[in-house]
C-alpha cells in the first residue's frame, strides 16, 4: 500500500496532464488500473518461469543415466577375486596401480552364492567416490558381469576370466570347450561346496608362479558354492559399457579358446599373455599396465550394440 501510494503521488500529475483526466478520481482509477494490469504481467511472467523450469532441467542429460561412459580418467579401480581365492590375488598389482595414483579396493566376495558375491561388489563400488573401473579374475568376471550395471561403473576388466551373456552362467559358458585339467581337481564337500585339489593348486591354477606363492594360495583357497557357478546372468553389463581382456594363453582352469572367443563377442580391448590362469600374479607388470590404460580413458572400445 505504501508502494501505492507513492506511485499515485508522483504519477497524478502526469496521468491528469498526458492522459485528459479531468478529474483526481478520474486519475486515481487509471493508476489503479494501471498498477493491476502490472501486478496481473509480474504473475504470468513468474508463472511461465516456473512452468518451463522442469522443461529446462529435462533436456539437460543426466551422466548417470547413460550407459556409455565417457572418456574421462578414472581414478577408482575395484578389483574382485575368482573363485577358491580371496583378495590377495591382486597383491601384486597394487603397488603399480597405486603408484599411478589410482585408489584401489579389493572386494572380499564370499563365495557363498552368486547373489551374495554381487552384493558385496556392489557394495564396495558405492563405497567409491566417483566412475569406477571394475577388474574380475575368473569366476570373478561374471560377478562384475552383473555388478557392471551399476551407474557407477564406468569400464570392465576381465582377467582370465568367465564373461557370461544374459541367461548364461560361468559353469554354462565353459560346456561347449570341455573340462579342462584344473576342473579335474575339483572336489565336492558335503554341503555343496568345491575345493581345489593342492595338486590342482600347484599343477593347474597357478603352475607358472614362484613355489612359495603356490604354497600361499594353498593355505588361503576359500571353498565356493557349486551353485554360484551355475547362476544364470540376468544383464550383462560388457553389452552397454566398454571392456577389457586379459588372454591367459596357457590356463588350463578356463579353455584359452573361450576367453578368446568371449572377448571377440564383446568388443574387448584384448591383451594375450602366455601366462597360466594367474596373469596378475605371473605377469603383474603388463596386466596393471593394461588396466592403468584402461581407467585413463585413452583406449575405450566400443561396447556391442553402440557402434
Amino acid at each position: 500500500m505504501a508502494a501505492l501510494r507513492l506511485s499515485y503521488r508522483s504519477n497524478l500529475p502526469y496521468l491528469e496532464h498526458r492522459m485528459g483526466c479531468s478529474t483526481r478520481e478520474d486519475a486515481v482509477m487509471q493508476l489503479l488500473h494501471s498498477e493491476r494490469d502490472n501486478i496481473m504481467n509480474l504473475r504470468r511472467n513468474l508463472l511461465a518461469a516456473f512452468l518451463c523450469a522442469p522443461l529446462v532441467s529435462l533436456s539437460i542429460p543426466s551422466s548417470g543415466l547413460s550407459q556409455v561412459p565417457s572418456k574421462e580418467p578414472i581414478k577408482n579401480v575395484v578389483l574382485v577375486h575368482g573363485a577358491w581365492a580371496d583378495g590377495s590375488s591382486w597383491l601384486k598389482l597394487l603397488p603399480l596401480l597405486q603408484a599411478k595414483g589410482l585408489h584401489v579396493v579389493c572386494v572380499q566376495i564370499p563365495l557363498t552364492s552368486f547373489a551374495d558375491d554381487v552384493a558385496a561388489t556392489k557394495r564396495i563400488i558405492d563405497a567409491q567416490d566417483g566412475p569406477v573401473l571394475l577388474v574380475g579374475h575368473s569366476y570373478g568376471g561374471a560377478v562384475i558381469t552383473e555388478a557392471g550395471n551399476d551407474s557407477k561403473v564406468a569400464g570392465l576388466v576381465y582377467v582370465a576370466a568367465f564373461a557370461p551373456d544374459q541367461g548364461e552362467s560361468a559353469g554354462s559358458l565353459g560346456k561347449p570347450y570341455g573340462a579342462t585339467p584344473g576342473v579335474g581337481e575339483l572336489r565336492p564337500l558335503s554341503d555343496g561346496f568345491l575345493v581345489l585339489t593342492d595338486k590342482g593348486v600347484l599343477e593347474d591354477f597357478a603352475p607358472d608362479v614362484a613355489l612359495a606363492d603356490r604354497k600361499s594360495m594353498i593355505a588361503t583357497q576359500v571353498p565356493t558354492q557349486g551353485a554360484a557357478l551355475g547362476t544364470p546372468i540376468t544383464t550383462a553389463a560388457w553389452r552397454t559399457k566398454p571392456s577389457w581382456f586379459v588372454v591367459a594363453a596357457n590356463d588350463r582352469m578356463i579353455a584359452p579358446e573361450q576367453e578368446q572367443v568371449t572377448a571377440k563377442r564383446m568388443n574387448a580391448r584384448t591383451l594375450t599373455l602366455s601366462t597360466s590362469h594367474v596373469p596378475m600374479i605371473s605377469k603383474p607388470k603388463e596386466v596393471s599396465d593394461f588396466i592403468i590404460g584402461a581407467a585413463s580413458g585413452e583406449s575405450n572400445p566400443n561396447p556391442p550394440g553402440t557402434r
